[in-house]
């Protein structure tokens, strides 16, 4: 069957893999022609066996999956990708799709849904849930944060306390209190425990 999809599945849990490979194994349709546990493999692979499409998980192990996915596109733009995950923050669905990723897609999905939004994807097209286009949207609405208040975000969810940030990032405590409120002022939270939240909640930070 010439016309069947081939897939490489990526995801680092190895049930979840063998899980995919299982129930997609035996469509008709579908061809899984390899798997990958980590982004470095799952770029190697790709490169070698010119997928039609890849269900690409976004934490990865050696190297992330929206790294991944830029850099499989940067060797061939028309890869296409469908990101399983169970993260739903609109950072992380903002990061994947702008990487390049035709479909975002929770973990909690149907068989059936995979299976439509495979084709959906294969045919050229690009997929997004209504939730998941509101939350883009929501995004859309927010300021971006610099990369040195997102280090400083990541080292608030830590726990960590402005002296010991200012020690991480060599700058002064008064810098760091003035990059805290800004993020609170970006983020519409008016202390650094809701800020942890949101950031958690929103996919800015996650818990390594």
């Amino acid at each position: 069957m010439a016309d069947r999809i081939r897939t490489l599945v990526v995801d680092d849990h190895h049930v979840v893999r063998q899980g995919l490979v299982a129930l997609l194994g035996v469509m008709p349709e579908i061809e899984i022609v390899g798997e990958a546990s980590d982004g470095l493999q799952a770029v190697e692979l790709h490169r070698n066996l010119q997928p039609d499409i890849t269900l690409m998980d976004l934490q990865l192990p050696n190297l992330g999956g929206v790294a991944a996915i830029t850099r499989i596109r940067a060797e061939n733009p028309t890869a296409r990708f469908i990101v399983l995950t169970t993260f739903d923050g609109d950072e992380d669905i903002f990061r994947a799709l702008q990487a390049g990723a035709k479909a975002y897609l929770l973990k909690g999905m149907t068989i059936d849904d995979l299976l439509t939004t495979i084709r959906l994807v294969h045919a050229g097209k690009t997929s997004i849930s209504p939730a998941i286009a509101e939350k883009l949207a929501e995004r859309m609405g927010t300021q971006d944060l610099t990369a040195r208040e997102l280090a400083v975000l990541e080292r608030i969810v830590a726990g960590r306390a402005n002296k010991e940030i200012a020690s991480d990032l060599a700058i002064s405590e008064a810098t760091v209190k003035t990059h805290v409120n800004n993020l609170l002022s970006k983020l519409g939270v008016s202390d650094r425990t809701n800020a942890a939240t949101v950031a958690i909640q929103r996919g800015l930070v996650h818990f390594k």
